[in-house]
């Protein structure tokens, strides 16, 4: 029987009975959507033959008996063996058929690792996604209806089994197309988001995170995870995953929905994809992986990612792009790492200090970490650094580095003094961004090792001297970031007088009109009038 005739006498499910209404003999409902499975994949390359097709597919799933649309072919033996072997095979088909209508729709792949396809290659694209879109949003919107009204329960797992089937193959066809993309329109992501409606709606799931995990929703929901990473999976080995531009996005998409415990429970095989778009040479697929394998340091117990050496692994994937000279690349890996350094190891922060024993063992000095490497590799690409871009984001770093190190700093403190001393003495407009983050530097820096910085005073002082008559002289900066300036530098010349019991006041109070202007004295006797007695570190 073919598609037109088999519309023309399709009986109707309208009536607001549970029971089938009587019909014509029809086909079993696995050689139909078989057929229509293979007409699909024969029409896949031509529009003017795939488009009516999965129309009048559609129509079907709108207007047939979903008593013979999702209940299997009866057969004579009524043993539950065969049962279950007729609803394995409904399923089948019914995913095989989704998976030809996805085809329909499918995205160019790349020649190779250095070749994307042309914006020709993705143009006709959203063309074909909307029809696909529309006949499996009809499809998941009568499925979830015949659900709700009690469907058809077999060993297969009746309706609700053949929804979980099917539903991770849409939830990644919706997710590649709902996102503004080159192969995306704005008609064919609104069809995708019907879709993705009709997805949770049919399940049900209260949102994407929900059907993903199905975390104590209620209402027997149950989560998908791990079926959208089994169609992910073929692709994303270190041969393929770079010829779809889709898998990239739906799996890191996938990734950042799941929380813990769900994350944990899938490691093995989310950790994997995350580091290969780490690796890659291309800064966005970079920021990809880094940002997935940042939310998976987050929602991880640190005791799994400590098992099998994972951790060590990641930080040491991350602590290679330190090495990296794109500004956005090198921001996100500071970031991560500052977290997984957490997972290795205690910041040397909370480290208390030497024991007051009397056995030489018990004095030794503090032993090197890896907070250690990075902030010295930090710092040793900060002197040489001329990028603004990467002097911004190195500055901002910087500071909560400065903060985790606490005391141990003193371990770093002659390249820390250069790094400071160079970058105040180079502007940086509209918002002098670097100079401001790393006075904010030097403050911690001084309170967590003030002992050591009045050895350093003359230094800091002329720096700090030269840069308030620089800002007070330039007129290219607004009043709003001048005034920031000087008051993060007074602050920073309080904290230095403290260190040094005053003797720096006594300086400052030589300083007249010949040698700077009247803002710059006005700025240095805020410091003389507010310093005191106190120790940066706020002790007596």
């Amino acid at each position: 029987m073919d598609l037109p005739f088999l519309l023309h006498h399709l009986c109707l499910s309208s009536s607001s009975s549970d029971e089938p209404r009587p019909s014509p003999p029809l086909p079993p409902i696995t050689e139909l959507l078989s057929g229509l499975r293979q007409q699909l994949i024969g029409a896949s390359s031509s529009e003017s033959e795939t488009s009516p097709l999965i129309g009048q597919l559609e129509q079907v799933f709108g207007e047939a008996d979903p008593h013979w649309l999702f209940t299997p072919p009866t057969s004579s033996s009524q043993e539950e063996e065969g049962g279950v072997e007729r609803w394995a095979e409904l399923v089948s088909v019914y995913m095989g058929l989704t998976e030809a209508l996805i085809g329909c729709a499918a995205l160019p792949l790349w020649k190779d690792d250095t070749s994307p396809p042309s914006e020709l290659a993705y143009q006709n694209v959203p063309v074909r996604a909307e029809p696909v879109c529309s006949a499996l949003t009809t499809l998941l919107g009568t499925l979830g209806n015949w659900e709700e009204k009690g469907g058809v329960r077999g060993a297969g797992g009746g309706a609700r089994g053949l929804l979980l089937s099917v539903a991770p193959q849409v939830c990644v066809f919706a997710i590649t197309h709902v996102q503004p993309q080159a192969w995306t329109s704005s008609s064919s992501r609104a069809a995708a988001r019907r879709l993705q409606v009709a997805l949770l709606r049919a399940g049900p799931w209260r949102d994407s995170a929900h059907m993903l995990m199905a975390d104590g929703g209620g209402g027997g929901a149950v989560g998908i995870l791990g079926g959208v990473l089994d169609v992910l999976q073929p692709q994303l080995n270190r041969d393929q995953w770079w010829r779809c531009d889709g898998v990239r996005l739906v799996f890191t998409w996938t990734l950042l929905q799941v929380t813990r415990p769900s994350v944990s429970a899938h490691l093995p095989r989310l950790l994997p994809p995350s580091l290969l778009l780490t690796d890659h040479y291309r800064p966005e697929n970079c920021m990809l992986g880094v940002g997935c394998l940042h939310h998976i340091v987050l929602n991880v117990a640190p005791a799994d990612l400590r098992q099998f050496n994972r951790a060590e692994v990641l930080y040491q994937a991350l602590f290679r792009h330190l090495y990296s000279t794109d500004a956005v690349v090198v921001k996100v890996i500071l970031a991560c790492l500052f977290d997984l350094l957490l997972v290795l190891e205690k910041p040397p922060s909370s480290l208390g200090p030497a024991s007051s024993s009397l056995s030489p063992a018990s004095s030794s000095r503090r032993k090197p970490c890896r907070h250690d490497d990075v902030i010295r590799l930090v710092l040793t690409h900060m002197e040489a650094e001329h990028k603004v871009a990467l002097r911004r984001v190195y500055a901002s770093a910087l500071s909560q580095y400065v903060d985790r190190m606490g005391v141990a700093l003193c371990r770093h403190l002659r390249r820390l003094e250069r790094v400071v001393l160079g970058y105040l003495e180079v502007s940086d407009p509209p918002e002098e961004t670097s100079r401001i983050q790393i006075l904010e530097v030097l403050q911690k820096t001084v309170k967590a090792a003030w002992p050591r910085m009045e050895s350093r005073l003359d230094a800091l002082l002329r720096c700090l001297l030269r840069l308030l008559v620089d800002v007070s002289s330039d007129s290219q900066l607004s009043d709003p970031v001048k005034q920031r300036l000087m008051n993060q530098s007074a602050r920073s010349l309080q904290l230095l007088d403290a260190c040094s019991q005053g003797t720096l006041r006594c300086r400052l109070l030589q300083v007249d009109d010949t040698c700077c202007s009247s803002d710059v004295l006005r700025c240095l006797a805020t410091v003389t009038e507010a310093a005191g007695g106190a120790a940066p570190d706020g002790s007596v």
